[in-house]
């Protein structure tokens, strides 16, 4: 048996031109009902609303169906808040993932350039309203010029179906179709949810690409297996989807290097995104929250914040 996928804050529900390909579309009905589970759960949430301020905690932790001794840094935010707590339809992941490429590391950054951005996420499980502790939250997403890792050698700037064409590849299908093309790694992680259902990843501000808005792959996984390399052997993805950032935060980031020498082309905002509204639709909220964190001056750093909600009854 497996979770059907679904994440908390973000879709594909629909075909945008940067990620062509069939997707799955949930009924009216199947979102009413995730829908009442986020709002049936909305008071529960409220109550684990706290800060952490110290960033300082370190620990060893078990998890999954293999034994990974973890030194960790306590995320930003100790447990789950109440900024977004809502449910999307079932999506894929884009055609940048690489699993293999796919780091257990809470720090993903590598060598690329930008800015700071600490990543903390909670997980709930909507049957319960209760932390999902001992998921593995998985982060993909270009550097500041749009570039991915794994795939550098294919043209930010270009739109997908042109790359395709230039690639003569007429039968495209994502998770199925091998467009890698070197084995770089940078910007892409995995981490572990901590009792309370919360981890952190650190990274950079994301640059962006052609015809998609600014924007962060989420998966999150189940009984998961890890390889001596790091990159996961196995495991039941729950959830899948993307997040995004306020339009005056990205204007600001944009305006600094290496952001500001991104020239080639325009800079797709999320008001003409299409994959952006439909993951705004119904309500569904895929912002993320974001503090600086000196508390003054975003451009020296963040901590970005949202809540992945796993709808753990969705079982085939």
């Amino acid at each position: 048996m497996h979770f059907s996928k679904l994440l908390a804050v973000a879709s594909l529900a629909t075909v945008a031109l940067a990620h062509p390909g069939p997707y799955a579309h949930v009924s009216k009905r199947e979102v009413a009902r995730r829908d009442g589970l986020s709002k049936r759960c909305a008071n529960h949430v409220a109550r684990f609303n706290e800060k952490r301020w110290k960033r300082n905690t370190f620990g060893k932790r078990s998890r999954g169906n293999t034994t990974v001794q973890i030194q960790t840094e306590a995320p930003y935010y100790e447990v789950i808040q109440n900024d977004t707590c809502v449910l999307t339809p079932e999506v894929t992941e884009g055609p940048y993932i690489w699993p293999r490429s796919q780091t257990l590391r809470q720090d993903m950054t590598e060598d690329q350039p930008g800015v700071p951005l600490w990543l903390d996420v909670g997980v709930l499980d909507m049957a319960t309203c209760e932390p999902l502790e001992g998921v593995l939250v998985d982060f993909w997403h270009c550097n500041a010029t749009g570039s991915y890792s794994s795939f550098t050698g294919l043209s930010p700037n270009t739109a997908f179906p042109t790359l395709l064409e230039q690639l003569n590849i007429t039968d495209f299908e994502i998770g199925t179709t091998d467009l890698h093309t070197d084995d770089t790694t940078f910007l892409r992680g995995m981490w572990p949810t901590d009792a309370n259902g919360m981890m952190e990843m650190k990274t950079v501000f994301p640059g962006f690409y052609i015809e998609r808005a600014i924007h962060i792959h989420v998966q999150v996984h189940t009984d998961w297996t890890i390889r001596e390399n790091g990159t996961i052997a196995y495991g039941n993805t729950v959830s899948t989807g993307q997040v995004y950032f306020e339009e005056e935060l990205e204007e600001k980031i944009m305006a600094l290097e290496p952001y500001a020498s991104h020239t080639e082309i325009n800079r797709t905002t999320n008001a003409v995104d299409s994959v952006f509204s439909q993951d705004t639709a119904n309500g569904y909220n895929p912002v993320i929250s974001i503090v600086p964190i000196d508390g003054k001056d975003v451009t020296k750093g963040m901590v970005g914040y949202i809540t992945v909600g796993v709808d753990t009854t969705a079982i085939e």
